[in-house]
């Protein structure tokens, strides 16, 4: 009996990384909703499988729910758009989530400096 060769291990890491230049295309020049507007795709995880992939997003400008529902009720058109770009057999179905870690790191740097005027004032 024939032992299967594993995947190469870096393959989900070049799917994912690819799934999220696509997907930042598609979304920027074919998705055409106005709650939708400055997007940044921070990161891309597909699971093993490829079935599921979790889309991590932050925004410029607009409201990150509605962004995010909006995200999520274009998912299927945007996993369409996928399948005519990646040569994989499986796309999965995309799982947009807003990230705020770029919103955490704003509310600690303003921390920070607060806490450093403060300092300043004390000595």
């Amino acid at each position: 009996m024939a032992t299967r060769k594993p995947a190469a291990p870096n393959r989900s890491f070049k799917v994912s990384d690819q799934i999220q230049r696509d997907l930042a295309e598609l979304i920027a020049r074919e998705l055409k909703d106005p709650r939708v507007g400055m997007v940044t795709l921070q990161s891309v995880e597909v699971t093993p499988d490829y079935a599921h992939a979790k889309v991590f997003f932050s925004v410029l400008v607009g409201d990150a729910e509605q962004t995010e529902d909006a995200l999520n009720q274009a998912a299927g058109f945007l996993r369409n758009g996928l399948f005519k770009r990646l040569h994989i057999h499986t796309v999965p179905t995309l799982h947009f989530i807003y990230d705020r870690t770029t919103e955490r790191a704003a509310d600690m740097n303003a921390l920070i400096a607060k806490a450093v005027s403060s300092r300043g004032k004390e000595e």
